[in-house]
C-alpha cells in the first residue's frame, strides 16, 4: 500500500474538507461550517493512501497569553481519519512529522487543541492543561450575598451599536493580559466565534457596562425560544462571552441578567474555573456547575516553551525530561528564572526531579503545582526537599483557560 504524508494541495482541499466534516460532526454553534474554508493548504499535513486522502490534520498559527506575555502556538484542528482507513497509524506518523517541522522551523514551541476525546492525544505527549466549567441557572437565583456591592448609581449598561467591535476587542485584550491560555483573536476569530451571526430564530445581544463613559465590561449572549414536549415555551439565554475589568462591572452584568423574569434558563458553556460568581451569590449550587477537561497542550520545543512564559519568582531548578516522540527534548536541563526572564541550559549534574513531557506541560500552564504532581505520582523526586522552589516558580496569576474553540 502506497502511503504518503504531506500537505494537501489546492486541488485536494475539497477532499480534505470532506474527510474532516464526515468524521468530526462538529456542531455549528461551536465551529461554523464556513470556518474550514479559511484553512490554507500550507497549514495542513495529511495521509494519502494510494493517492486518496485518508487522514486530515491542520493547524492555526495562533498567539496565546502566557502569564503576562505572549507565546506562538500551533492550534491543532480538523483532525480526522476516513473510517475505512482507521487503525493504520496514520495520525501518529502525521503528528511525529509535524513536531519535527515545528522544531526545525522554530516558529511555534507548543501545540494545543480542544480534543474530541482526550485519550486520543495523551499517547502523543499532550496533557490536559485547563479545566472548563459550565453554568445552568434561573435568573431569579442571581441574589447576591452582599447587595451593597451591586450598586447601580456608579455606572450604566447599554446595548452596543453595530460598529463597536473595537470596544469588545480592547476589553478582551485588557482582560486576558495577565492570563494563561487565552488566544489573540484576529478579525476572523471574532467573526466566526463570539460575534458570529446567530443561528435560526436566535437573536444576538451585546451589552456594555461603563463608568463615566469608560467601558469596563461586556457580555455577548443569544436568546432563543423553544417549545417543550408539553407545548410550553422555554426561553433560553446563552452566554457567548463575559468580560469584566472591575468587580463592579462583573456585578452589574450579572445583575442585568437577574431581571430577565421571562427567561427559564441562562446557560454559559465556557466558564473559567476561577470565575467569581459562585462566591458572590446566595445559592451557588443553583448554578448547577459542571466541570470537564478543556485545553490540551504539548511541549514540542522545550527551550522556547519554558523561556517563553513569565515567571513571577526567582529560582533555579534542574530536571530530567522524558519525551518519547521529540528526542531533542530529552535529557537533563537547568532552568533559571528571575527578573521576568528565564534561561534553559543542558545540565550535567544529577536532576532534582525526573518527569515526562506531559506533566511538565501541566506545570508550565499552572494547571497543577509541582507538589500536587508529586503527590499524584506524575513525577519522580530525585532530590528530597526541592519541591518548594518548584512551587514558587510555576504558579500562574490566573487559572489557565481558553474560551475559544479552534
Amino acid at each position: 500500500m502506497d502511503v504518503e504524508i504531506r500537505p494537501a494541495r489546492d486541488s485536494e482541499m475539497a477532499g480534505f474538507k470532506q474527510v474532516a466534516k464526515r468524521s468530526l460532526l462538529i456542531p455549528p454553534e461551536i465551529a461554523p461550517p464556513e470556518a474550514i474554508d479559511t484553512i490554507r493548504p500550507e497549514w495542513t499535513l495529511c495521509a494519502f493512501e494510494n493517492g486518496a486522502l485518508a487522514t486530515s490534520y491542520a493547524w492555526w498559527p495562533l498567539k496565546m497569553r502566557f502569564n503576562g506575555t505572549s507565546c506562538p502556538v500551533a492550534g491543532i484542528t480538523y483532525v480526522s481519519t476516513n473510517p475505512v482507513c482507521r487503525r493504520r497509524g496514520y495520525l501518529r506518523r502525521i503528528i511525529a512529522k509535524h513536531f519535527e517541522m515545528m522544531h526545525e522551523k522554530g516558529q511555534q514551541a507548543i501545540a494545543a487543541l480542544h480534543p474530541s476525546r482526550a485519550a486520543i492525544y495523551h499517547r502523543y505527549g499532550y496533557a490536559v492543561v485547563s479545566t472548563q466549567q459550565s453554568y445552568s441557572l434561573e435568573p431569579r437565583q442571581l441574589v447576591f450575598t452582599r447587595p451593597e456591592n451591586v450598586r447601580n448609581d456608579l455606572g450604566n449598561l447599554r446595548e452596543a451599536g453595530a460598529n463597536e467591535e473595537d470596544v469588545f476587542k480592547d476589553l478582551y485584550r485588557r482582560f486576558c493580559q495577565d492570563r494563561t491560555g487565552y488566544i489573540h483573536r484576529g478579525k476572523a476569530t471574532w467573526a466566526a466565534g463570539v460575534l458570529a451571526p446567530p443561528l435560526g430564530n436566535e437573536a444576538l445581544f451585546k451589552i456594555v457596562y461603563e463608568e463615566n463613559g469608560e467601558p469596563l465590561g461586556y457580555v455577548l449572549y443569544t436568546a432563543r425560544t423553544r417549545r417543550r414536549s408539553g407545548g410550553e415555551l422555554q426561553h433560553q439565554l446563552i452566554i457567548r462571552d463575559f468580560i469584566w475589568l472591575t468587580p463592579r462591572a462583573c456585578h452589574a452584568l450579572w445583575r442585568y441578567f437577574s431581571g430577565m423574569d421571562l427567561a427559564n434558563e441562562i446557560k454559559w458553556m465556557h466558564v473559567p474555573p476561577d470565575d467569581p460568581l459562585p462566591h458572590l451569590i446566595n445559592e451557588p449550587r443553583q448554578l448547577h456547575i459542571s466541570s470537564r477537561d478543556g485545553l490540551m497542550a504539548r511541549i514540542v520545543d522545550l527551550a522556547p516553551a519554558l523561556t517563553g512564559r513569565r515567571y513571577d519568582a526567582e529560582g533555579k531548578i534542574c530536571f530530567e525530561l522524558i519525551d518519547e516522540l521529540c528526542p531533542w527534548n530529552r535529557g537533563r536541563w537547568t532552568l533559571e528564572a528571575g527578573a521576568g526572564e528565564a534561561e534553559l541550559r543542558q545540565a550535567k549534574q544529577e536532576p532534582e526531579i525526573i518527569l515526562p513531557v506531559d506533566t511538565l506541560a501541566m506545570l508550565l500552564f499552572g494547571q497543577i503545582s509541582p507538589s500536587r504532581a508529586g503527590a499524584m505520582g506524575r513525577l519522580e523526586i530525585a532530590l528530597p526537599g526541592t519541591l518548594p522552589v518548584w512551587d514558587r516558580l510555576f504558579p500562574t496569576r490566573h487559572r489557565p483557560f481558553c474560551p475559544d474553540f479552534f
